[in-house]
């Protein structure tokens, strides 16, 4: 038997491979190489694929009488256009996975409004250089070949050029119409035969002549309309290209009467009958035209949205619907998809994209800004994006992104924008159709579905709880009589030592006078069944403790206890079980079985979302809220109190606007429930002044304004697309409205003047042509020189203390030239001071009315004159008068020496008393005879002019700028008498054609400069941000978007700051909980909370962070932004650093609200906002090729996304 080998022992060759892995046969690569040998195919060298062309000559004909207008080059070919590299919306469709958001490698759809880049130009138009003759210039043999292609005729000419001939200048339209004439194929000609010979074949010619004859009656018959209605069709088109108004104001007054025969099948129906406003804005959607609709709260406004969402479904387009908050956007979504139905709803925000194929898309303003700058595939199909809550353009920080997209948006798409009420709203529609290069229709309506009674309420116990005095009424004005009574009741109620006459300006009270307060005024409601009531309170804390003061107080019955407690359960069946015995949890649900809510920012939002839900129920009787309640949404109640008229907008405290009280009050009165809606203002204290709610109630509501500013966000999303300039974005922003506003107007003014300049006369004078540009240029320079030093002359202190009554200064006149005068007063106007003088005249010129004569208006004295030196002063002709007269300081020549003693009240009065006619001839009093007398002997002693006081060494003005002026115009005065033009016996004439040619000039510069980019306001800021991107590296010194800017482009906040983060690879020493932690800094915006208690890691990556926004701050102030490296590092706020990484490590919501004084609600929506910020350096991190950090950011986002903090939406289960 044969015995085999013996086998070595296995623990033997396990060492062997533990200690030299290397060795193992699986890493040899060698064995996994697979070898095909290439086959040789020289033909493929033959083949070459041709280009496609990129354009093509297209024919413009009159569309009516087909005459050639001429050629133009169009571009014909999509092919290769893709996201990448273009803005038509003919480009290819892009990946599915980015067809909803887009990517920010993406090129935005071409804006509309916005001038398209101009297309390559006709060969006619190439300069001759560049030219190419097909005859002669072409090469005929290619290198190496012995033949090649002759690029010769028939007949063998080789110089012969091709004839083309000439295109015919009209082409009949019946032509086009009938199928005859040159514009026929030749297929189609060689049919026509083929089918007469048939004819003939079977003997119907006869017919044939008789089809022919019809024909030449057709046509002459279509000429014939073609006469009549050509001019008419051209004259509509031509009047529709240049409009003279981009705004329409649609008269709400007038009543729709053939409403049902304009739109008889309407697209959407609703069971009540709209009103006119609703049916104009329905007419005006048919039409396809865009709108803005300015109601006040709860008019009816969402119906023009509904109306515009189903035509997109009945036309198979698509609608989006914008809103200012995130809640909003989930109400919406909840009352559309009750409308239309679950499949044609979709939702996007930041953390949820619900149906995002749907036909009706929900979002926020900010997620739709990012669409269009990423090129989502969605926009391609939208016909109406809808603007909710449009005056939310005056928010401070985030107005700016409805001016973003109003700009973006392609040309295609509708515009509908809803508001408030607005006084402003026609220009504000004049700027958007400006900008889109459309029509805005505005429809504007003051009237309320539920009108409004405001009352004063100055209770505080059961004895006084029906003291409900109305202020405001029907009539739109003050109640006098009201107010009067209010005051009296709360003035019977007060001490003697303390009470007054007048309202007071106390406004705060102690918690026990506030519960007392809120009782009365419930029960009193209660018993007039004015409930439900939205109360609002300008605090947080305000909200919470008055809704824990009203313990005793009961609203609800034993079935709405029971319909409650089963909605709350249910809700709450959502979250986990530690979740449901939160503190806000437990004391949510006991005050709400009482039929009391608090709807505030620091409630959880599922809290907020059962509360509002109650509350449409009619569950909730009394509901405590802040403003935030007031945005957008329909939940109206009975009466809406207000706790106070004074709130702290984050800056300071200060009286509601009138836009804002509207927008609350708006909340009260049901429609179809209450004939009137009830506004009651508490007076805790005392009675509010009649002049702050005269203007608070009765006044005008706040203008939109533009709150337009640049960031780098948009710098780079705009720089990265060559096409697109961010001077056009900043040209078309609301804020440059009044310029580009008169930007026609201007144009044509620039025209007439280059006409003017052109059509003046040539000088022709050999004395002035040697110098007289160089004499206006000192004279001009001269004037200006001393307009400065009046003008700082008259704000120092000495100066004006030489100014004082009985000084003797140098007038400057258009009448008399340099003459005397002594000052009596001087005045501060809000323009310029000005002076009270008594000045010497000839005989009649003493009047009152003479006297804008004598001085001369300020449009002549801008005239420059010749210069003259004071050589001479003027001297009365005949008998000596003297006259009275206000003049401003710059004609203050000098300030003399000469001070004399004038009695400036008695000149003044005695002055004024001869002004009246029936005094005209009575003589001068003695002071002004003294006055008077004085200036004429100073004349006459001083003939040359009077010894001027030195401003340096007398009135002590030794400021270095200054004496650079008086430098600089005593050097070009010394040199005046040394031009030559002077010498000219038309000097005067001559110098008058300068300075009209040097005003016309100067006025072209103006024009130019306004209508050129130089005058946008922001520009100088642009420039320095450019600068700075170009230092930081996120811009080449071309302006070229590099790595670093487009990895900014992907994240959405504070995008400077985290991409530097990422590029020192800042996150690469920390774990993901402590990286979700430290990115908690730049969401958290809460100014006021405890200290949190960091880890020593913590600590540094706060350094660290902080260390980068320094340097960042600093290279902004480097290049001259007006911004603070103490305020860079406070919008910075770490409050919720520690709170983040215990929930990242895994800490139950109930544990991390005891780390911190924060509200609830506030922490949840950090958190939330947080992950979306996690997802943008998750995608940044992927750009740079970062996969650590990928998969870092990752788990971060898993570790955050759990329990009540990404609980799913009521709205949208």
């Amino acid at each position: 038997m044969q015995e085999f080998p013996p086998h070595p022992p296995l623990s033997a060759g396990l060492e062997e491979f533990l200690l030299s892995p290397e060795n193992i046969p699986i890493h040899d690569i060698r064995a996994a190489w697979k070898l095909w040998p290439p086959e040789p195919r020289p033909e493929r060298l033959l083949h070459a694929d041709f280009a496609p062309p990129t354009t093509d000559i297209a024919v413009e004909r009159d569309p009516m009488l087909g005459q050639l207008l001429g050629f133009h080059e169009v571009e014909v070919s999509t092919k290769g256009l893709t996201a990448k590299n273009s803005t038509s919306l003919q480009r290819a469709p892009g990946p599915l996975s980015s067809s909803v958001k887009g990517e920010a490698t993406h090129f935005p759809f071409w804006p509309g409004g916005l001038d398209q880049p101009e297309l390559v130009k006709t060969v006619a138009q190439r300069p001759p250089e560049l030219s190419l003759n097909l005859g002669n210039d072409l090469l005929d043999v290619p290198p190496g070949f012995e033949e090649g292609m002759k690029f010769t005729s028939a007949a063998g000419d080789s110089q012969s050029e091709p004839v083309l001939l000439p295109a015919p200048d009209t082409v009949r339209i019946s032509d086009l119409l009938l199928g005859g004439g040159d514009m026929v194929m030749d297929w189609e000609e060689e049919e026509e035969e083929e089918e007469k010979e048939e004819k003939k074949e079977s003997g119907v010619v006869d017919g044939a002549l008789q089809s022919q004859t019809e024909t030449e009656e057709s046509e002459k018959i279509i000429d014939e309309v073609i006469g009549e209605i050509g001019e008419t069709v051209v004259a509509v088109k031509q009047a529709d290209a240049t409009p003279t108004s981009w705004v329409v104001k649609v008269d709400c007054n007038a009543t729709v009467s053939d409403f049902n025969e304009k739109v008889p099948n309407m697209a959407h129906t609703w069971p009540f009958q709209p009103d006119q406003f609703q049916k104009q804005a329905i007419l005006l959607l048919e039409q396809h035209e865009s709108v803005f609709v300015a109601a006040h709260t709860s008019a009816g406004k969402t119906v023009v949205a509904e109306y515009a969402n189903r035509l997109s479904l009945k036309h198979l387009t698509r609608t989006i619907y914008t809103s200012p908050i995130k809640a909003l956007s989930n109400q919406k979504f909840r009352d559309f998809r009750q409308t239309f139905g679950d499949k044609n709803i979709g939702l996007l925000t930041g953390d949820v994209q619900i149906k995002s194929e749907a036909p009706c898309l929900i979002m926020t303003t900010e997620i739709l800004r990012s669409m269009l700058y990423n090129g989502s595939e969605v926009i391609r199909d939208v016909e109406w994006v809808v603007f909710d809550e449009v005056h939310y353009i005056n928010d401070t920080e985030r107005g700016v992104v409805w001016e973003e997209v109003l700009i973006m948006l392609p040309d295609h798409i509708g515009i509908i924008m809803l508001s408030a009420t607005v006084p402003n709203s026609i220009e504000f529609a004049s700027w958007v159709g400006r900008t889109k290069r459309k029509k805005m229709f505005v429809i504007s309506t003051l009237k309320r579905p539920v009108p409004l009674r405001h009352y004063l309420y100055t209770g505080n116990s059961k004895q006084t709880s029906d003291q409900l005095f109305e202020i405001v009424g029907d009539g739109k004005k003050l109640n006098v009589a009201g107010y009067r009574a209010a005051l009296q009741a709360k003035k019977e109620r007060t001490s003697k030592a303390a009470a007054g006459f007048g309202a007071k300006v106390k406004q705060y009270t102690n918690p026990k006078e506030d519960k007392n307060v809120w009782l009365s005024l419930v029960r009193m409601l209660q018993k007039k069944d004015k409930l439900p009531m939205v109360a609002f309170t300008f605090s947080r804390a305000r909200c919470d403790s008055n809704a824990d003061s009203l313990t005793t107080l009961d609203l609800t019955t034993g079935t709405e206890k029971s319909e409650i407690h089963v909605f709350f359960k249910r809700s709450t069946a959502l979250l986990k079980g530690s979740d449901q015995c939160l503190p806000q949890v437990v004391w949510m649900r006991d005050i709400l079985k009482r039929g009391i809510g608090v709807h505030h920012s620091g409630i959880l939002p599922i809290m907020k979302e059962v509360i509002e839900m109650l509350f449409q129920k009619g569950l909730v009787k009394l509901l405590f809220a802040t403003e935030t309640f007031a945005m957008g949404v329909n939940m109206p109640a009975r009466t809406v109190v207000f706790d106070a008229i004074r709130k702290h907008d984050g800056v300071r405290p200060r009286d509601l606007y009138p836009g804002e009280y509207i927008q609350m009050a708006g909340r009260a009165g049901r429609r179809g429930k209450d004939t009137t809606g009830t506004v009651i203002l508490l007076c805790k204290a005392d009675v509010p002044e009649s002049s702050d709610l005269q203007r608070m109630i009765l006044g005008q509501a706040t203008t939109l304004q533009s709150q337009f500013r640049l960031t780098y966000s948009m710098l780079l999303n705009l720089m990265r697309v060559e096409t697109l300039r961010v001077e056009d974005m900043m040209k078309r922003s609301y804020a440059e409205d009044e310029t580009t506003r008169h930007e026609v107007d201007r144009k044509q003014t620039l025209k007439q003047l280059e006409e003017d300049f052109r059509s003046l006369q040539r000088l022709d004078c050999p004395v002035c042509d040697q110098d007289l540009d160089h004499y206006y240029t000192a004279c001009s320079r001269i004037q200006h020189l001393r307009t400065q030093m009046q003008a700082y002359l008259l704000t120092h202190p000495s100066a004006l203390k030489a100014l004082s009554p009985g000084r003797v200064v140098t007038l400057f006149t258009s009448t008399y030239g340099h003459s005397l005068a002594v000052v009596l007063s001087q005045q501060t106007a809000k323009s310029a001071r000005t002076f009270t003088v008594l000045m010497l005249c000839n005989s009649g010129d003493e009047w009152a009315e003479r006297a804008t004569s004598i001085v001369g208006d300020s449009a002549k004295r801008d005239i420059l004159t010749p210069y003259k030196a004071l050589t001479g002063l003027f001297a009365p002709d005949g008998e000596v008068k003297h006259t009275v007269v206000t003049v401003e300081g710059l004609l203050i020549y000098n300030i003399t020496e000469e001070v004399v003693d004038v009695e400036r009240k008695k000149i003044v009065d005695d002055y004024n008393n001869r002004q009246i006619p029936r005094f005209r001839g009575s003589l001068p009093g003695q002071a002004c005879m003294k006055a008077t007398q004085a200036l004429l002997r100073l004349t006459e002693a001083f003939p040359a002019g009077l010894p001027a006081l030195c401003p340096v060494r007398q009135l002590r003005v030794m400021d270095m700028g200054f004496v650079q002026l008086r430098d600089e115009r005593e050097r070009l005065e010394s040199t005046m008498d040394c031009y030559t033009c002077v010498r000219c016996p038309d000097f005067e004439a001559h110098f008058g054609m300068a300075r009209k040619k040097a005003e016309l000039h100067k006025k072209q510069g103006n024009l130019k400069f306004m209508l050129s980019e130089e005058s946008l306001q922001l520009l100088p800021e642009y420039n320095q941000r450019i600068e700075v991107l170009r230092t930081l590296m996120f811009l080449n010194r071309q302006n070229v978007i590099q790595l670093k800017g487009c990895v900014a482009c992907e994240i959405h906040s504070h995008e400077v700051l985290l991409t530097e983060l990422l590029f020192t690879n800042i996150f690469g020493h920390f774990e993901p909980p402590e990286i979700a932690a430290l990115l908690s800094c730049v969401i958290f915006q809460q100014n006021k909370c405890s200290e949190p208690n960091l880890t020593e890691k913590l600590q540094k990556g706060q350094k660290m962070i902080e260390e980068t926004a320094t340097r960042i701050a600093l290279c902004e102030r480097e290049h001259g932004i007006d911004v603070s490296v103490e305020d860079t590092l406070r919008e910075l706020k770490f409050g919720l650093v520690e709170v983040v990484y215990e929930w990242a490590c895994g800490m139950e919501f109930l544990e991390i609200t005891k780390l911190t004084d924060v509200s609830e609600g506030i922490i949840v929506r950090c958190i939330q906002r947080l992950d979306e910020t996690c997802r943008d350096v998750r995608k940044a991190a992927k750009v740079i090729g970062d996969t650590a950090l990928y998969q870092k950011m990752q788990t971060c986002s898993t570790l955050i996304k759990r329990d009540i903090v990404f609980a799913a939406s009521l709205y949208t289960i």
